[in-house]
């Protein structure tokens, strides 16, 4: 019996020893099951644009007046870039348009789940808000052709589909810069008594957007302006340049020909930024990216001075290739990584809308009775028109907010025009450092101004279809958007 308790003992032991000298053989060797090997992590990105150049002949939006594109000065993109780190997929495009409504990109995002798999959260898309697009959502007398919606929609589903068919092993880093001399202020506060009446006949407002420059009423603007050009670079794991999004707190530059189709200044920064980077002729194609921060108050015109003669397109070419060069300066100081955690958080809020009341949209009507034309051409006539198309909106509003996470950077997403302060504000209080806003996104829901503006009043105040969400909006928006970025930070 002890013998035989022996030899089991040494046949046990054997075969303990046989398992562990097979784990640790395992183990070295990679093939074992893994569980209890740390995963390896990949990060890939991907871009790719997609061109939406309208035919001739579509109303033009961004202007109060319709217009219609006779000539294409230069294409339309919709440029997209695809992130993806083994774990979560994320998707940013900038579409150039004055601004594009929900239902197309709510379209566009379900087109691009059923083509990729991103869900409709994870999916980032805003209008760049050049001045000299087709009017993709009606905004004062520009009506936007269904056919080309339907065309928009189809073109911004092909682009992300066409950037994840370019996912490739990457890195991503990003840092700032600075460019202080093509921002300014629009609002001014002015001598008592030189600011005009609103369009509603009303003499209360305190300063005036884009008042006459260099003027002797002038006193003060009426706020900051933020001049940090941020970035974000990705690249191959080679070093090869792939895209650079970037985003500036100008509302656009303008100054093109008459009856022109053009992506303004940024689409002149995306070819400015490619040259700079010498990234053209690459395969697959490097895409450069602009972005719209926080400007629903700040423009490209220093009313201090006079105006100078400029030709069509010379201040696109001269804002873009200040930007660009600061972009590119920025770039050259990023560290990048190999590797980062991307998040996405989305949500709605209930908002009210201010409405017309019955009284001021039955003498909307008389006004508009007594226009001959299908144009409207004063203010008071443009605004009925605006009272009376309001006068269909319903008293609440659901409005989609974002916030996305690519590593230590924020990104809040805003559908407004968005006041300056407000983007200044969410920098600051971000858990991310950095953060930047990118404003138009996902839906257009007309200006944001704060409150202390609203009692300011101004053109952005001014009851309209690009202004009508509540006076205390902008404090409820600021705080869903960090909320939103307090999850992702968790």
């Amino acid at each position: 019996m002890r013998r035989n308790y022996q030899r089991s003992t040494w046949g046990a032991s054997t075969a303990k020893a046989a398992l562990f000298l097979s784990l640790v053989v395992s183990l070295r060797s990679g093939a074992g099951s893994g569980w209890c090997q740390e995963p390896e992590r990949a990060f890939r990105a991907g871009a790719a644009a997609s061109n939406i150049t309208p035919p001739l002949g579509l109303s033009i939006a961004g202007n109060m007046h319709d217009s219609t594109g006779s000539h294409i000065h230069d294409e339309l993109f919709a440029r997209c870039l695809a992130l993806d780190n083994g774990e979560t997929r994320l998707a940013i495009v900038l579409v150039d348009s004055c601004m594009v409504p929900r239902d197309i990109l709510d379209s566009a995002k379900n087109l691009i789940r059923g083509k990729t798999g991103i869900p409709p959260e994870n999916v980032l898309i805003a209008a760049t808000h050049t001045h000299s697009a087709p009017a993709a959502t009606p905004i004062f007398q520009s009506s936007p052709d269904p056919e080309y919606a339907e065309f928009l929609i189809r073109r911004v589903a092909d682009g992300v589909q066409r950037a994840v068919n370019n996912l490739e092993p990457a890195r991503i880093g990003w840092g700032a810069g600075s460019e202080p001399s093509q921002v300014f202020n629009r609002r001014w506060r002015k001598k008592a008594g030189t600011i005009p009446p609103d369009p509603f006949g009303n003499t209360g407002d305190k300063v005036q957007m884009n008042p006459p420059r260099a003027s002797e009423d002038l006193l003060e603007s009426a706020g900051p302006t933020d001049p940090e050009v941020s970035v974000v670079s990705v690249q191959s794991q080679e070093g090869r340049p792939i895209a650079l999004l970037a985003n500036y707190s100008l509302h656009y530059v303008g100054g093109v020909g008459s009856g022109h189709v053009s992506a303004d200044y940024f689409g002149a920064f995306a070819s400015r930024i490619e040259g700079l980077l010498g990234a053209d002729h690459l395969d697959p194609p490097f895409v450069g990216m602009l972005s719209n921060g926080t400007s629903g108050n700040i423009n490209n015109i220093d009313f201090k001075k006079p105006p100078e003669p400029r030709k069509p397109y010379e201040q696109i070419h001269l804002v873009a290739r200040l930007v660009a060069e600061e972009a590119a300066r920025a770039a050259k100081g990023i560290e990048y990584n190999s590797w980062v955690p991307l998040k996405a958080r989305a949500s709605e809020i209930e908002l009210g809308a201010r409405l017309p009341k019955p009284e001021e949209v039955e003498a909307a009507r008389t006004v508009m009775a007594k226009v001959e034309g299908p144009q409207m051409r004063t203010l008071p006539e443009i605004y009925a028109k605006e009272t009376v198309d309001l006068s269909a909106y319903p008293a609440r509003v659901t409005v989609p907010l974002q916030a996305l996470r690519l590593g230590d950077l924020g990104i809040c997403a805003i559908p407004c025009e968005v006041f300056v302060e407000i983007g200044l504000e969410l920098k600051a209080r971000s858990p991310f450092k950095p953060t930047f806003t990118i404003e138009l996104a996902n839906g257009y829901y007309g200006y944001l101004p704060t409150e202390e503006h609203h009692r300011l009043g101004g053109y952005e105040t001014w009851r309209a279809k690009s202004s009508f969400l509540e006076v205390g909006a902008a404090a409820k928006i600021s705080a869903e958007v960090l909320r939103l970025l307090g999850d992702l930070k968790e």
